[in-house]
């Protein structure tokens, strides 16, 4: 048996929901190019990298870019989500987040933000999240995108902790995948349909206790 000693949080979906003010921007951004981009297919951005997400949108409106048009497309993107994410208060935190977060550290638990997110920082510092992580890995920090293991390597390095003894919160089936490549049990947040790789799923950090996680450290 081995026990849990730290927990690695995504952000977009599993502590707050900033994933609305990502697909309003990538929308925008679509409109302008002509074509539009739907809620479904926004689904394939989940976990996604900046650039990475950028591809996937110009492939839906058949459209293709040098480099140097990419970047500044990713850019006009980035800075109508920033407007957004700046207006972010505590009320943006998602049901049960910040209880869990507590929970965990009254328990003893390390904690880690693993997200892909360039803008991490502005959002956990709006939302008072900050103080409640040990280390914070963010896309400012990494190279790879997920399913590549590396935020979630870096989270438990960080922590100083062994991977096997890390579980990770992910709303995204690419964040669950990196998660296993890390050697972490994950807990999928959202759809048992997209995320029943995970060891368990729940519909939100509402519905975790430290008791839960313990089930979880014993059926390792």
């Amino acid at each position: 048996m081995t026990s849990i000693k730290a927990c690695l949080f995504d952000l977009d979906g599993v502590l707050v929901d900033t994933a609305k003010y990502h697909y309003l921007a990538w929308k925008r951004l679509a409109e302008e190019l002509g074509f539009t981009f739907t809620e479904q297919d926004n689904e394939k951005l989940k976990g996604v990298s900046r650039m990475a997400s950028l591809d996937i949108l110009l492939s839906v409106g058949g459209l293709q870019f040098d480099n140097a048009k990419k970047y500044e497309l990713a850019e006009r993107k980035n800075n109508w989500y920033f407007e957004s994410i700046s207006k972010m208060d505590h009320t943006e935190i998602l049901p049960g987040a910040l209880n869990f977060l507590k929970a965990c550290r009254e328990n003893g638990l390390k904690t880690a933000l693993g997200s892909a997110s360039k803008n991490a920082m502005t959002i956990l510092d709006n939302t008072g999240l900050t103080p409640y992580f040990d280390a914070i890995i963010d896309g400012t920090r990494t190279t790879n995108a997920k399913p590549d293991p590396e935020v979630f390597l870096l989270g438990a390095a960080a922590l100083s902790v062994p991977p096997e003894q890390c579980i990770v919160f992910e709303d995204a089936e690419a964040g669950v995948e990196a998660a296993h490549r890390a050697g972490m049990s994950c807990v999928g947040i959202g759809s048992p349909a997209t995320l029943g790789q995970a060891e368990l799923v729940v519909s939100s950090l509402q519905e975790m206790t430290i008791e839960r996680l313990k089930e979880l450290s014993l059926a390792r």
